[in-house]
Parts: structure tokens; C-alpha cells; sequence
């Protein structure tokens, strides 16, 4: 997968108007509220899923 994958809106004020930060991969600004962020994927994690049959935590 090469595509960029864009944020739907802003963490910070929820607003949808984003565009592409200039400073690198995954940099978005905010022109509502003039902020800018960063995504970025960290990794799956190894966990899982477990089930709960009566002995310790489940989901």
C-alpha cells in the first residue's frame, strides 16, 4: 500500500478542512484551528484477542 492515508478530521477542534504539512510523511495541519499534527503507525499489536472463561482479564 503506497497511498497516503488521510485523517478524516482534526484530534484537536474535530474540523475537516486538512492539508498536507510541508515538514514530512504523515504531517497534516489544521486550518481551523491552526495546528498542526502527526500521524504515525506504530505497529500491530501482539496481544490479541483472548477469551474469558472464568480465569483472568478479558476484553
Amino acid at each position: 500500500m503506497s497511498e497516503r492515508a488521510a485523517p478524516f478530521y482534526c484530534p484537536y477542534c474535530g474540523d475537516e478542512d486538512l492539508r498536507p504539512n510541508e515538514t514530512g510523511h504523515g504531517a497534516w495541519e489544521c486550518a481551523s484551528c491552526n495546528r498542526a499534527f502527526q500521524l504515525k503507525f506504530l505497529g500491530l499489536l501482539t496481544r490479541g484477542v483472548q477469551r474469558v472463561d472464568g480465569e483472568g482479564e478479558g476484553i
